[in-house]
């Protein structure tokens, strides 16, 4: 059945982004975390955030208008729910990931162009970055995204008796983390480039792990990886990476595998005719913009790689996730490795 749109819907496609800069700027400014020392009238704040008051009152009113803020007499406040979340003194601080989506807007602006030529324009400022803050946003907003589905993931996987797993690519470690929570004989190595170092270490340190979980600095593009696992894992990797590449990272990963290994992989993935789903056609288009040749990739394709790198039986682990993710699981034979 062919959608009747109307007008009035396509404006608001189109002027959705306003809603997201508003949100971002809050947590720019870091009003949520000022706030949640307690309720300021309008002045203070401005002060406090030096910031124009007359302006700051009109993203206070879109704030509130988005029940991001509320008023208490002639004060400022945040909600308790809204502190918890955005608030960075807060250990479920998200803005990391909001932070990490202002920053690439730039990218998207130049939609048009890289569709044109067929590859990003400029540089990613976020992915190659040399800045602290702006490496943190990235690293911390992919923990941010991790942890809303993490639990589920390392709770639906069933790794008992596996002892060793590798987590190629991630960053700052949350997967590792959950895994090994979950399956108290399980140690894991984190391989990513060394920028993510210090992030992870935190990380394990903050989940009392260090014992169980090794950062490894690696370029997985170029350095060797070790062998002698029982499960790899790659969440979110290969949609940075031209199909070839993506292969030849899966297939690495399962010549790290013993006899019976796991070779696992996280996506958000496209239905095998391409007619969705929203969030990973929309996903493609982001790695368009910022990576020379990453792409969502559709189930098959992951299915077809993971068969292609020698994995016996290959399935869909079945769970339900949030973001369009799926997780496909290859089986090793038992009989030869990689």
């Amino acid at each position: 059945m062919v959608k009747e749109w109307q007008a009035e819907e396509l404006q608001k496609i189109s002027g959705a982004y306003w809603a997201g800069c508003v949100l971002q700027t809050g947590v720019e400014l870091d009003i949520f975390t000022v706030l949640g020392n307690g309720p300021k009238d309008l002045p203070s704040l401005a002060r406090e955030l030096d910031c124009d008051q007359e302006a700051l009152s009109m993203l206070v009113t879109a704030l509130r208008a988005q029940e991001l803020l509320d008023m208490s007499g002639d004060k400022v406040r945040a909600p308790e729910g809204v502190l918890r979340l955005l608030s960075r003194e807060s250990p479920e601080y998200t803005g990391f990931i909001i932070s990490h989506h202002a920053q690439i807007m730039k990218n998207w602006l130049r939609l048009p162009e890289t569709v044109r030529k067929g590859r990003m324009v400029t540089r990613s400022e976020t992915i190659f970055t040399e800045d602290e803050k702006t490496r943190e946003d990235f690293l911390m907003g992919m923990f941010n995204v991790a942890s809303l589905q993490a639990p589920s993931v390392a709770s639906g996987l069933d790794f008992s008796g596996r002892a060793r797993l590798m987590d190629i690519g991630g960053g700052p470690g949350a997967y590792a983390v959950y895994f090994c929570r979950q399956n108290p004989g399980l140690k894991a190595d984190i391989f990513d480039l060394p920028g993510s170092g210090p992030t992870a270490r935190k990380c394990i340190a903050r989940f009392g792990l260090e014992g169980r979980i090794t950062f490894c600095p690696c370029n997985f593009k170029t350095d060797p990886l070790p062998g002698n696992y029982d499960v790899a894992w790659i969440s979110q990797v290969i949609h940075g990476e031209n199909e070839k590449d993506a292969a030849a990272l899966i297939a690495a990963a399962a010549a790290c595998l013993n006899p019976g290994g796991l070779l696992c992989i996280q996506e958000f993935t496209l239905h095998d005719d391409r007619s969705g789903p929203a969030h990973a056609a929309l996903f493609a288009l982001n790695m368009l913009v910022q990576t020379p040749g990453g792409k969502a990739y559709t189930g098959r394709e992951i299915r077809d790689m993971l068969k292609a790198a020698g994995a016996v039986a290959v399935r869909d682990a079945g769970l339900k996730l949030p973001m369009d993710c799926r997780v496909f699981i290859g089986e090793m034979s038992n009989n030869t490795k990689k």
